[in-house]
């Protein structure tokens, strides 16, 4: 195993190729690395439905336990139920899974006690650096005291916690599609939904970490057809598709059409902020749509616009009291929940908005999605700071726009803006434009376009 991890420690969490990049071996030295960075004296652990999965959680309690450290192992669950763990214990937590990676992939996300975020500045740089150092050394020695392994089952209280901060008592009779991908929805919808007036219709509810229907990423078009085929056979009220650690939801409507997740965001917000007496800070981020902040506002909020990632959405969260974030990924932030994301606290909000009234959910949802928005359109470049140098030079004398580079580079006029921001990972440039009507919008997008891919 190379001592250079740089291409596996990434901005938020560990993810690469099982056992090309890393494995149990490895898993183990995370361990140590993980309890002496956060100095923890006790632990919980977690992992998804991947083949490799039980394995690696195993490897990583066993070096945690090895230092004197007592892990509380939680087994099969959702990423977001392993924060209810880390939040309700009071824990330190480590959540084994690669979201909606493919099979052969796997991947940590690790938090402080009470589900805080574990990121590059927060101490994954860190544990990169030691681990790095064992690998050629060897882990430190033992404890001279090891600590304890139990196991612990948190999914009725996950579910209990939820189902509290939702009133959904009184929601009329409701027919919903779910897609959980083959991944953790499988798991934790059956508990979570349990005693709703509801008819589940599950779709794909086998935990299988191969993912022989479709890839556990509903942010892809592709991955959601299946379900909006079966919502419209069913005649079902909605339809919901979770990826592959459960923490992200994705919502069509009756007619089988994407609910975008900016109107989600625009829609929990208003309801948290009427739970919350009609004020507080909300966060979003920067490719959110300009009805979140309209929202907000109009529901007696404050926005707060922040930059993509759900590391700064979770510092900015901590630092302004917000009762609420939501990303355009369809990760949404609960200050109830730790302040950390949970998509099916999400999926409660929108079911007991729908199920609280006699309306559709297109209906719904349409004074929450006013503008038109392009989705977020990928590019391979060779020289990211040259292609936005470009862009920035065609915009920045023009009167009727302004500029700022809060995160990549975001151009706004009266009646469209745009973001061009690079990825961490990749040689890729990520566009996301929204305008007043859809013609602009396309005017927009391809205009930008043409400048990324000249």
């Amino acid at each position: 195993m190379a001592a250079d991890l740089s291409q596996l420690v990434k901005a938020y969490d560990v993810r690469g190729v099982v056992p090309d990049q890393w494995d149990e071996t490895l898993a183990e030295l995370f361990g140590v690395a993980f309890v002496r960075v956060t100095a923890a004296t006790a632990i919980v652990v977690g992992h998804d439905m991947r083949p490799s999965s039980p394995g690696l959680s195993r490897a990583f309690a066993r070096g945690a336990a090895a230092q004197g450290v007592d892990v509380t192992e939680i087994g099969l669950c959702s990423t977001d139920q392993l924060y209810y763990a880390s939040g309700a214990l009071n824990l330190p937590g480590a959540m084994f899974t690669a979201s909606h990676n493919p099979a052969q992939y796997n991947g940590i996300k690790m938090c402080r006690a009470g589900a805080a975020p574990v990121g590059q500045d927060t101490g994954l740089a860190e544990i990169r650096e030691l681990a790095e150092g064992w690998i050629d050394s060897g882990a430190p020695a033992p404890a001279a005291t090891q600590g304890t392994v139990s196991r612990r089952d948190t999914l009725e209280d996950y579910a209990a916690h939820l189902r509290g901060l939702v009133d959904l008592t009184s929601i009329r009779p409701l027919k919903v599609v779910v897609d959980a991908g083959n991944g953790m929805g499988g798991h934790t919808v059956p508990t979570v939904f349990a005693g709703l007036p509801l008819t589940l219709v599950p779709m794909y509810f086998e935990l299988d970490g191969t993912f022989p229907n479709h890839e556990a990423n509903p942010l892809d078009p592709a991955n959601i057809v299946d379900l909006q085929k079966r919502v419209r056979e069913e005649s079902a009220d909605l339809g919901i598709a979770f990826d592959g650690d459960a923490d992200r939801c994705f919502v069509v409507d009756e007619n089988g059409d994407p609910v975008s997740p900016s109107a989600i965001t625009a829609l929990v917000a208003a309801r948290e902020l009427a739970r919350n007496g009609g004020s507080g800070v909300i966060i979003h981020n920067l490719i959110t749509s300009w009805s979140v902040p309209e929202v907000v506002e109009e529901h007696g909020g404050t926005p707060v616009r922040t930059r993509v990632g759900h590391s700064f959405i979770k510092a900015e969260m901590a630092k302004s009291g917000a009762i609420f974030g939501g990303e355009h990924s369809a990760h949404y932030y609960f200050k109830d929940f730790w302040n950390a994301d949970t998509g099916m606290l999400a999926a409660l909000h929108v079911l007991a908005a729908l199920g609280g009234q006699e309306g559709t959910l297109s209906a719904l949802v349409a004074e929450y999605d006013r503008y038109t928005g392009s989705g977020e359109i990928n590019s391979t470049v060779a020289d990211q700071t040259g292609r936005l140098a470009a862009i920035r030079a065609a915009y920045e004398s023009r009167e009727d726009v302004t500029l700022d580079e809060l995160d990549g580079l975001t151009v706004s006029a009266s009646d469209w803006w745009f973001n061009v921001r690079p990825s961490n990972t990749e040689p890729l440039l990520r566009l996301n434009a929204e305008a007043r009507d859809a013609t602009t919008m396309a005017k927009i997008r391809d205009e930008v376009l043409a400048i990324i891919r000249a």
